[in-house]
């Protein structure tokens, strides 16, 4: 611009009073653009255009670079070596435009450039390159977390971070585990690793073996997703028993699992058989037409099996006593003599207490005297037999509570130690006394003193109440009220609430007795 108009400009910059004068007066001057016209739209700046008349204003810069020019460049063969170098640029930039206009050119240069490469820097390759998958599956991608895994009564299931469960302080009102609607509530919780295989014990004698990590995940508050969505359970059929098992698997053939049935049959085996389970299940055990698995445990040679029948008997016996299968198509031995029309409906794996029977009525006087618990009756303890201070602590910390419910809505809770141990296969001991007419035991397991429980009935009622608030009597005691059964009503099922933290504060017992849902 400044050659084209080299006296103009000349004229201009001669008449400033200082550069900045000079410089604004270029910029303001509209300049005759019509012989470089042609190379301001080859580079089309978007924010400094041509004016419509053909005239230019310079740019700031532009001005900057006119002042700055040396004089020399404005000779004849200055003049000249701009005017080329402007021609050489012009020509460049449109032969980039076309490139980039052009999808075959550009991939011209870029097979000119490897070629170009290869030639250069080309060696014999120093790697093989084969096909090679490896032994990679999903499941090597998953990061090793522990999760906190929610079952329902309802059948479903979810794992949440355990993160997401913050520790608090002894008192809090906690978090809330999972949201569930008003006719389901939580039965099973626990902590499992992302990697810890599960194992579904359903009552039709299948089991079905999944890791944590297939499980849904979802946050504190979700649902979850039902069972039967992710394992091939066959409709009308329940699960009876979910098994997380933290051990290696080189290690489960070290362990043991007792099943019980319906019949009152039980069977022990290695856990180890249950190592290869097929995503269709596998079958656990062989069961009769009408006979159903009631339950399944880890256990070990020091634990004692306690079953309890829906006629109001109870055997407890050494696991020793069931010797380990080594096939899992036998429905096992007979765990308790039933009578005509009973069945099992609970069984437990507790720990074996060696203490005899005077050490067991020694143990009931010294509580009685120094917790005025009037509970515990031993058949066959003499009235002469002492406890030591350091016996009695001992048998305290290994008591175990056994909670029982009957149809009829009465339950109890009784020392474990007042179930005597005898030979498997025997008619059992009075497990309740169930004098009130077509009152049978829906359930009995052991509890802890801070745990709840719910209880639902044949028209569909349900009660939750905590155990604390059921009375301690014998095991032959007939129990307390703890859900008010209306005429032709029945309490059906009893489970154990596991803990998850509600946000709301625990109901006191006499109001949970009141409640019905």
């Amino acid at each position: 611009m400044a050659v084209s108009n080299i006296d103009e400009v000349v004229a201009t910059i001669r008449s400033s009073t200082d550069s900045a004068e000079a410089r604004e007066r270029l910029m303001t001057r509209r300049w005759p653009a019509q012989d470089i016209a042609d190379y301001i739209r080859l580079i089309d700046d978007p924010s400094h255009k041509m004016n419509e008349d053909g005239t230019y204003n310079l740019s700031e810069a532009q001005a900057r670079a006119i002042l700055e020019l040396r004089l020399q460049r404005l000779t004849a063969m200055g003049v000249k070596e701009v005017t080329d170098e402007l021609e050489e640029l012009a020509a460049r930039i449109k032969d980039y435009l076309d490139i980039l206009r052009s999808r075959e050119r550009i991939m011209a240069i870029i097979s000119d450039e490897l070629r170009e490469v290869r030639e250069l820097f080309a060696v014999p390759r120093r790697s093989e390159i084969v096909e090679h998958y490896g032994d990679l599956d999903d499941e090597d991608l998953i990061e090793r977390e522990d999760m906190v895994v929610t079952v329902t009564n309802s059948g479903y299931i979810k794992r949440t971070p355990l993160a997401e469960f913050r520790a608090q302080k002894r008192g809090g009102k906690g978090l809330q585990g999972m949201s569930t609607k008003d006719e389901d509530f939580v039965t099973n919780l626990f902590v499992a690793n992302t990697h810890t295989p599960l194992l579904f014990f359903t009552t039709d004698g299948m089991v079905y073996k999944i890791k944590t990590w297939r499980l849904p995940q979802g946050g504190r508050n979700a649902r979850g997703k039902a069972i039967v969505n992710i394992l091939p359970i066959p409709a009308g059929v329940g699960v009876a028993a979910i098994m997380p098992v933290d051990a290696p698997e080189e290690e489960w053939k070290d362990l043991n699992i007792v099943f019980a049935t319906s019949r009152g049959n039980v069977r022990r085996n290695a856990l180890s058989d249950f190592t290869n389970v097929m995503r269709n299940g596998k079958i656990a055990m062989k069961l009769p037409e009408g006979e159903t698995m009631v339950n399944a445990r880890i256990c070990s040679e020091t634990d004692d099996v306690l079953l309890t029948t829906a006629l109001g008997k109870v055997i407890r016996f050494p696991v020793t006593d069931v010797r380990v299968f080594k096939g899992r198509d036998s429905t096992g031995v007979r765990g308790i003599k039933l009578a005509e029309g009973d069945h099992v409906v609970s069984m437990a794996v507790i720990r074996h207490v060696d203490a005899t029977p005077d050490e067991r009525a020694a143990y009931f006087r010294m509580r009685r005297a120094i917790t005025g618990d009037e509970t515990g009756e031993i058949e066959g303890g003499t009235d002469q037999s002492a406890l030591s201070p350091e016996r009695y602590a001992e048998l305290s910390a290994l008591e175990e509570w056994i909670l029982t419910i009957t149809s009829a809505g009465y339950g109890k809770r009784s020392s474990a130690l007042e179930y005597r141990v005898a030979g498997r296969g025997g008619q059992g001991i009075a497990a309740a006394n169930l004098g009130r007419r077509g009152d049978t035991i829906v359930a009995s397991f052991p509890v802890e003193d801070d745990d709840q429980i719910m209880l639902a009935t044949s028209t569909g009622q349900s009660i939750r109440c905590p155990v604390a608030g059921i009375s301690r009597q014998g095991r032959a005691a007939s129990g307390v009220k703890v859900f008010d059964t209306s005429s032709g009503e029945k309490v059906v099922s009893v489970a154990l609430i596991a803990d998850q933290g509600d946000d709301s504060e625990s109901e006191d017992s006499d109001e949970a007795g009141d409640h019905e849902q």
